[in-house]
């Protein structure tokens, strides 16, 4: 078997989150992400405070933080200097920052829970801040290390022949109608797609994974692999599971129009659904799916430890908890504030739909395990 560069160095420090007590109104030593001392301020000494610093810079791995960036210097006058990066490229920046003592960045919204908290936090590149004006608004599971938001990745289909869902088993996906049929950005592109197919492997997982499989071919799985969850895997890949390098170019294949298919499907971000009407794309989630319609994990906003503007850091922290501060991502679906008072799109479902039907990211099992799953992937992608 191939070896590959693995993606996780060190210890990691964080049980899974729980976003369901949210919504709903190991193997290793694990540890609290590492707590700062602050120095009590209230609100307006803050915001003194950050004017004076005038600048913040912060890397996010989401894109519209260039549009929270604007309006958080209009309401402050806090000049922002925001970079866009993917997930591995931000752990590598902040890891390369930290271990130097390069100045760079003074806050980041990160992804990929078992890098960021393994290779980051425990090495106290970056650290947990949670605003005293946020402390009674955010769950105090979600403040540990502080989540921003909550992201899905769904089943969607092109809905343009017919409305009705075109499977309702992920076992359907190996089987030959749907041969060449089904896409999913590429695992060794994006941590947390890596993380989901690791997930996929947890026992407690794969034992609805081996149920399912008997509900939809009416028989006990017969493994070749590991466990269901790894069979999963092993037969997807083998039916010509299309590996994209975006889901936004997922999007755009699965949904254009015209193309007579009746099977033809992603597994991606809920949030591309806008598409419907910016790009006419015919696409629909599937809502109900054995054992699972996909999976969701959290984006976290962290202080960096050599930040040059810690204050003004800590002000854009806080303004991104608000609904003001939140409403680049709120304008549209599939983004989900973990400050529950801040609304939804009309159209969008509650997390208190998702967490029944979605796989949750457990960052521990995914620093223990990912490695294992990625070598196994290896044999099939490379």
């Amino acid at each position: 078997m191939k070896k590959i560069v693995l993606l996780f160095t060190c210890l990691f420090l964080t049980a899974s989150l729980s976003v369901s007590l949210l919504f709903a109104g190991g193997k290793q030593e694990v540890s609290e992400p590492a707590v700062v001392e602050e120095v009590p301020m209230t609100h307006e000494e803050l915001v003194a405070a950050a004017q004076a610093e005038g600048k913040v810079v912060v890397y996010s791995v989401t894109s519209r933080i260039a549009n929270a960036a604007k309006a958080f210097s209009e309401k402050y006058g806090i000049e922002v200097e925001a970079t866009n990066l993917k997930d591995f490229e931000l752990v590598e920046k902040i890891s390369k920052e930290g271990s130097t003592g390069a100045a760079g960045a003074d806050f980041v919204l990160c992804q990929d829970g078992g890098r960021v908290m393994g290779e980051l936090l425990n090495l106290e590149y970056l650290y947990n801040y949670v605003p005293p004006t946020m402390k009674d608004q955010i769950p105090a599971e979600f403040q540990s290390p502080l989540a921003f938001a909550f992201i899905n990745k769904v089943f969607i289909f092109n809905d343009e022949l017919s409305e009705a869902y075109p499977i309702t088993n992920i076992w359907a996906l190996t089987t030959k109608e749907w041969k060449g049929n089904f896409q999913f950005k590429n695992p060794f592109q994006e941590g947390v797609n890596a993380n989901f197919l690791t997930m996929v492997t947890k026992p407690e997982v794969a034992d609805r994974i081996a149920k399912a499989y008997k509900d939809y071919f009416g028989k006990e799985i017969e493994l070749t692999t590991p466990n269901a969850g790894y069979e999963w895997i092993r037969r997807i890949l083998e039916n010509d599971l299309v590996l994209t390098t975006s889901d936004t170019k997922t999007a755009e294949s699965i949904g254009v129009k015209g193309q007579g298919k009746e099977h033809n499907a992603g597994l991606f971000v809920f949030s591309k659904l806008r598409y419907k009407d910016t790009k006419n794309l015919a696409l629909a989630p599937i809502m109900e799916m054995e054992p699972f319609s996909g999976f969701y994990y959290p984006i976290y906003a962290l202080m960096c430890s050599n930040a040059s503007h810690p204050n003004a850091a800590k002000l854009f922290i806080e303004f991104l908890l608000t609904e003001e501060g939140f409403s680049p991502w709120s304008s549209d679906l599939g983004t989900y504030s973990s400050n529950p008072s801040i609304p939804l799109q009309p159209d969008d479902y509650p997390m208190t739909t998702w967490v029944k039907i979605l796989v949750e990211e457990d960052p521990a099992y995914c620093f223990e395990h990912r490695a294992e799953v990625e070598e196994f992937l290896n044999e099939y992608i490379y």
